[in-house]
């Protein structure tokens, strides 16, 4: 891996049953969705509908572990969701999946269909490594509010992916500032898939060996390569 990635003791303890795999992607080819893209957005929605079978997604036992965590440090995961259930939500919606752009539409598909979270960040715009911690509450999160950038604050105890310069993803795996998201301009990138027990370990290595294929596939001659399932104990 090009650069560290690590998890806190802190963390560990809180969900002794976490795991992750990262896939590395350098050479990546974005831009604007494509039919490509959608079309795999709508198969991702039917095989949710299919694994659900009728049920909401946070009956799934995957989603029930992540708001089980969620609610372990101080979050309400009825009013932020892990990023999984929330795009299950959209999925089985009327108005379905949104359309982001290539690589995003990508990595988004393989979280519905496997109700795995995964999140995909610009490993060009991330400063000396991503570290998964519990936060002190005076860390910076830049997003973007009425179009304006303001600086925000996780809650202490909260558990955040952050980088030398600040915040990259609040409550886990809520929401992700704009600094090191995926662009049309975008070349290397670092796709996390993250799960918790009950989920067995192989499903999650699967699911990034699909993400593995889909990005070889739509960036013909990039360097992709899947890190084994929690490497790196931090």
């Amino acid at each position: 891996m090009t650069f560290s990635l690590t998890v806190s003791d802190e963390v560990r303890a809180l969900a002794p049953g976490f795991t992750h795999v990262a896939v590395e992607a350098h050479g990546l080819a974005n831009g604007p969705s494509t039919e490509a893209s959608s079309a795999l957005l709508d198969d991702a929605a039917r095989r949710l509908a299919v694994r659900l079978d009728g049920r909401p997604p946070h009956e799934d036992p995957h989603m029930a572990a992540w708001r089980e965590a969620y609610t372990a440090f101080g979050s309400k995961p009825s009013r932020t969701r892990n990023s999984a259930e929330a795009l299950a939500k959209r999925a089985l919606a009327d108005g379905g999946l949104p359309r982001i752009n290539l690589l995003v539409d990508l990595y988004n598909a393989i979280s519905v269909a496997h109700l795995i979270p995964v999140g995909g960040e610009d490993i060009d715009r991330i400063e000396g490594g991503m570290r998964l911690v519990r936060a002190t509450g005076d860390e910076d999160f830049v997003t973007v509010a009425g179009g304006e950038e303001v600086v925000e604050h996780p809650d202490a105890g909260e558990v955040v992916w952050r980088d030398e310069r600040g915040v990259t993803c609040r409550r886990w795996n809520w929401r992700q500032g704009p600094r090191t998201r995926l662009t049309e301009a975008t070349v290397s990138g670092i796709f996390l898939l993250e799960s918790l027990a009950p989920m067995p370990v192989p499903e999650v290595e699967a699911a990034a060996a699909e993400l593995a294929e889909l990005l070889e596939k739509f960036s013909p001659g990039a360097r992709i390569e899947v890190h084994d399932a929690d490497p790196v104990r931090g």
